[in-house]
């Protein structure tokens, strides 16, 4: 439920209000706008007496939350969430690019690939050292060793790193080196994880499920949210359905419903969405019209030799010139580059 507060209110009633809902065992979130003060009330609401805030002094008026979704909803949250890291910012005017190989390889590798796409402009660099395969014969990542070289990235070009954790017994580990946590698609519904990466101070990028529908999609960040971490972003990257030419169908419509039910900011990865880097500039340039906040771009400096994800990576130069292009469309839609 939410309580909205009248412009008359002031600090002291704001106050009084928080205090009887913890006082009720719940939790109190607020959300300050121009004008109106709104608090979001989290638990077992039946605790509270009916008509108990109605007539506190401030009150104006209470609302009830009906999607299953509570703290990621835009009714709990009106005013778009920015999540800042290091000075970057996710869910501004700003359209924020993250890039980087499927997998890291080896330092040599990691380091030219980093150096190229932060020239081209991209403020995130993304590798996994963990690789979930559909074999269990493929590269499985590079494991700490890999965390190790994305901490001395970070350290060397000033670029935000993220990776991805696909285990509860490694959250910790990997938020000790990255700065962004990222969960992946076949981890959305794995709800141990996402309360543990929930219970970390660091960003979460979370993936939508390989055939997940919006209101599971928003869920899953609701788990993350209940455990305390309010810094998630939603990453879209198609799901699968009958079409065997693409990896995973991009539907396009779910960026512009995603941002009318979820103050969160919403990323898309044309990557795993094309399975194919010939496809890559087309859905990246659609997802920013439809209003995307940014992109996650797999970049590889030799896509052929690459030990995952080749056929869906970018080369260094490639990915340039999308930086480029997508300057007009940005521009288009009132968003910087």
């Amino acid at each position: 439920m939410i309580i909205v507060m009248g412009k008359e209110a002031d600090a002291n009633n704001v106050k009084a209000v928080i205090e009887k809902i913890k006082s009720a065992g719940l939790k109190a979130f607020i959300s300050e706008g121009e004008f109106v003060t709104i608090i979001g009330v989290v638990g077992d609401v039946t605790k509270l007496k009916k008509g108990e805030f109605e007539r506190m002094d401030g009150v104006d008026r209470i609302v009830a939350v009906m999607k299953p979704y509570k703290q990621a909803s835009r009714d709990f949250h009106p005013k778009n969430s920015v999540i800042e890291v290091d000075g970057v910012k996710i869910g501004g005017e700003k359209i924020t690019i993250a890039a980087g190989p499927c997998a890291i390889e080896s330092e040599e590798f990691l380091f030219s690939i980093a150096e190229s796409v932060k020239k081209s402009g991209a403020e995130i660099f993304r590798a996994s050292a963990y690789k979930p395969r559909s074999s269990p014969y493929d590269f499985q990542g590079m494991g700490e060793k890999g965390l190790k070289m994305l901490k001395k990235v970070k350290e060397e070009t000033g670029l935000v790193v993220e990776t991805e954790v696909m285990d509860t017994r490694n959250v910790e580990l990997v938020a000790k080196y990255v700065d962004i946590l990222r969960v992946g698609a076949r981890n959305m519904q794995n709800f141990d994880l996402l309360k543990e990466v929930g219970k970390v101070s660091k960003p979460v990028i979370l993936k939508n499920g390989i055939s997940a529908t919006i209101s599971e999609f928003l869920m899953a960040a609701e788990y993350i949210m209940s455990e305390g971490n309010h810094e998630v972003i939603l990453c879209y990257r198609g799901i699968r359905t009958h079409e065997p030419a693409v990896r995973n169908s991009m539907d396009i419509l779910a960026i512009p419903l995603l941002k009318a039910n979820t103050h969160l900011p919403v990323i898309v990865d044309p990557s795993h969405a094309a399975g194919n880097f010939r496809f890559i500039e087309a859905t990246s340039r659609a997802a920013i019209a439809a209003g995307a906040d940014g992109l996650l771009v797999e970049v590889h400096c030799n896509p052929e030799k690459a030990m995952c994800d080749g056929k869906q990576s970018l080369t260094t130069q490639k990915f340039d010139s999308l930086m480029k292009n997508l300057k007009a469309v940005a521009a288009a839609v009132d968003r910087k580059m």
